[in-house]
């Protein structure tokens, strides 16, 4: 489970591939629902890339 502001690795992302391989924070505050399709917000990835949607299967906490 992942919480507000954990750094993640996005190892895929089927919002948006190109996200694939960098880092981000989560977002959200609360756990997923059905509104984002139980997808983690994850954003600061870079300037080029808005925050996405990702499973939590396409994340890895980084440990920072």
């Amino acid at each position: 489970m992942f919480q507000a502001n954990d750094e993640v690795q996005i190892l895929s992302c089927e919002d948006d591939p190109r996200a694939a391989g960098k880092t981000g924070r989560i977002i959200d505050q609360v756990p997923p629902g059905p509104l984002t399709g139980g997808r983690w917000t994850v954003g600061g990835i870079s300037l080029l890339i808005a925050p996405v949607l990702c499973h939590s299967h396409e994340l890895s906490k980084t440990g920072r």
